[in-house]
């Protein structure tokens, strides 16, 4: 019986993660999605948030923010295909709150349905990274 999982984290732009782990929990849209090896197949999408990785023999959490994509779980492999992936140490929180602020300025300046749903959107993400980066804080 294994007791590791191969997970990889891949954006558009670079592969973000690659090795074994214990388990990995991941943002799905329906709640967090906790995953052990052998587990029952399954595709999904994820919504912005955190994927955290237990990595194989101990060692400390990596914390990746993903900005939605889908999720393939196979029983000895977890692939994700993230539209965009941050290395936990790479998240900047002045850089997010600056981005944060600007898009709600956005949002009392547009008018159309569609310019606001795009610009909720970003808030949406926006506000997951922000929670993503509080959590790596306070480890």
């Amino acid at each position: 019986m294994a007791s590791t999982i191969h997970i990889d984290v891949v954006s558009a732009e670079e592969s973000i993660y690659s090795g074994e782990a214990e388990f990995v929990v991941v943002p799905g849209e329906a709640g967090e999605l906790g995953i052990y090896p052998r587990h029952t197949p399954l595709i999904t999408r994820i919504k912005p948030g955190a994927v955290r990785i237990k990595p194989a023999g101990g060692g400390e959490e990596s914390l990746i923010f993903v900005a939605g994509g889908i999720l393939e779980v196979q029983p000895s492999t977890v692939t994700v295909l993230a539209n965009t992936a941050i290395r936990g140490h790479d998240l900047d929180e002045a850089q997010a709150l600056e981005a944060q602020k600007r898009a709600q300025e956005a949002l009392s300046n547009v008018k159309e349905k569609q310019e606001i749903a795009t610009v909720e959107a970003e808030l949406s993400t926006l506000a997951a990274q922000l929670a993503a980066i509080r959590k790596l804080r306070h480890k």
